[in-house]
């Protein structure tokens, strides 16, 4: 009987590891395990489109990114607006600064809350800053 015929009998069959199969020709060839779990062959169009659809199967529709919108201000127009908001904190600030309890006057917030008052913004809205290109 040549090699390529041998079988093992059914007790060689058990000795085997689990990582090994008889082929049917007789010869024992080791299964190779992706990490998926499946066989390394490669996959049909059908089995990828199969893998695709099953993976998006708890998707209810498509999905809506929305773009945020340009911001169409001018440099001056940003600028005399962050200058506003700023300002608008600076009174809200002092605000809460003046509402803190006696209890709370000599703790850290009271503290931050009184630099932030301290600062002088006025500055800062004093500045006119250039339209450039020759507008000035």
């Amino acid at each position: 009987m040549s090699p390529s015929k041998w079988r093992p009998l059914k007790s060689d069959t058990a000795e085997c590891p689990p990582s090994f199969q008889i082929h049917p020709a007789g010869r024992q060839q080791a299964l190779q395990q992706s990490p998926h779990g499946e066989s390394s062959h490669e996959l049909s169009n059908a089995g990828r489109q199969a893998r695709h659809r099953a993976r998006h199967a708890g998707q209810t529709g498509a999905t809506i990114r929305y773009r945020r919108p340009a911001d169409r201000r001018t440099r001056p127009q940003r600028w005399s607006d962050a200058v506003a908001e700023l300002l608008a904190l600076q009174a809200d600030y002092a605000a809460w600064a003046d509402a803190l309890p006696d209890a709370l006057r000599e703790t850290a917030t009271a503290e931050a809350l009184q630099a932030i008052v301290d600062l002088d913004l006025t500055d800062l809205a004093d500045i006119e800053p250039p339209r450039g290109y020759g507008r000035d």
